[in-house]
């Protein structure tokens, strides 16, 4: 914690400099900010320092300063910037912090809690399955053939008629829909299985946010697609998630390459050339993001990322599809804010190559031009080390 309070001290009210593309500090430029929206997941240390040095570089890529943690009994000379750890819920909520459009934030605002989550991926077992007020059963059915084969469940019964079927076909993954990182799933072979997986379930957020199952594929490669936008600038990518073990063992989230380009989707194919498999992806988020602009169109969003799996169904399939969306800060965004700061210090940059590295225990050699965001030992995850760099540099 007293690290935590030291990087927050170090940086109130202070502009850093990060190098030549970096403008000075001018009495227009709004003040960025670090907003915990409420009811957000549990933010470990490592996590909160690192939100604390992304809101400075993008405060600086604003040209303006850094204002700490978001205190709504104090006052600001100007309207801030927000860096939400988590994805807002509630447009009414969004309003009175005077977020309206996508240039009030770096991350995402949803009208209702559970499209934020995994939970709009897959549609319901059944017509008259449980679901949320304002469930949208039209967009599952647009994306069904753009996401693995699935369900959404808000009560056990669903759940239980969901994972029968989907275990006629094979292996089936569960998925807490707000958890991040791949933390706290399972894989079921046989019904038995799934008994002690429902004597984990909360009840009330069970029916609040829901549950995914989800066929599980073998031999998978998970793919993230993304667009930024931020001061002007906008940045399209694919990248390839790498996955390591964390210190407990565990298989975690290792980090992300990127290759970045300036402009949209379409300037992401065109002047990246990408591989079969990764245009294929890259159309699939392109479909996902415009039903959900479409059935969801109070949705703000600056930051967009899609995970795609690639893999192999226990049918012998080549399967291709989106897990789910992220429209808030993620662990790619140090490579995302990497890039951001390439193309603002040459106008003429059209792609850049990036990584966000995430590495437990003893770290490897760095290189030279790492970004750091958290180096030390974390109380909930021990040693760890995040940090962001280009490749072609």
């Amino acid at each position: 914690m007293k690290d935590l309070e030291r990087e927050l001290a170090r940086g109130t009210g202070e502009r850093e400099a990060w190098g030549a593309c970096m403008t000075n500090e001018s009495s227009g430029k709004r003040t960025v900010v670090v907003h915990t929206p409420p009811g957000t997941r549990f933010c470990a240390t490592h996590e909160r320092i690192a939100h604390i040095r992304i809101a400075k570089r993008i405060a600086a890529l604003k040209g303006g300063s850094f204002g700490g943690q978001f205190d709504p009994a104090s006052r600001h000379p100007d309207r801030p910037y927000f860096l939400p750890t988590d994805t807002i819920v509630g447009i009414d909520l969004a309003r009175e912090l005077g977020i309206v459009a996508e240039d009030d934030l770096f991350g995402g605002v949803v009208p209702y809690g559970f499209i934020g989550t995994k939970a709009i991926t897959h549609g319901l077992i059944s017509d008259s399955a449980l679901s949320p007020a304002n469930w949208s059963s039209e967009f599952a059915t647009e994306v069904y053939d753009i996401v693995p084969r699935g369900y959404t469940a808000f009560c056990i019964e669903d759940a239980q008629a969901a994972m029968h079927c989907l275990l006629r076909e094979g292996p089936v993954r569960i998925k807490p829909v707000k958890a991040t990182g791949g933390r706290g799933q399972s894989i079921i072979r046989r019904a038995s299985e799934f008994e002690a997986v429902l004597e984990k379930l909360d009840q009330a957020q069970l029916s609040q946010f829901g549950l995914v199952l989800e066929e599980d594929l073998a031999a998978p490669l998970t793919y993230s697609v993304g667009q930024i936008r931020l001061e002007g600038q906008v940045a399209s990518y694919y990248g390839v998630q790498n996955l390591v073990r964390d210190n407990f063992g565990q298989t975690a989230y290792g980090g992300s390459d990127l290759s970045v380009v300036r402009g949209d989707f379409d300037d992401l194919v065109s002047v990246s050339d990408p591989p079969g498999e990764v245009r294929h992806a890259i159309a699939q988020a392109q479909r996902y993001d415009a039903a959900a602009r479409r059935h969801f169109p109070e949705i703000i969003a600056s930051r967009r990322n899609y995970d795609i799996i690639c893999g192999t169904s226990a049918t012998g399939r080549r399967c291709s599809g989106v897990l789910e969306q992220s429209w808030r800060i993620g662990g790619a965004t140090p490579g995302e804010i990497t890039a951001l700061e390439a193309f603002a210090a040459d106008p003429d940059l059209k792609i850049v190559e990036v990584s966000a590295v995430e590495a437990y225990g003893t770290c490897p050699p760095k290189p030279t031009n790492a970004i750091i965001y958290f180096e030390g030992v974390d109380q909930q995850v021990g040693p760890i080390t995040k940090y962001a760099h280009l490749r072609n540099a």
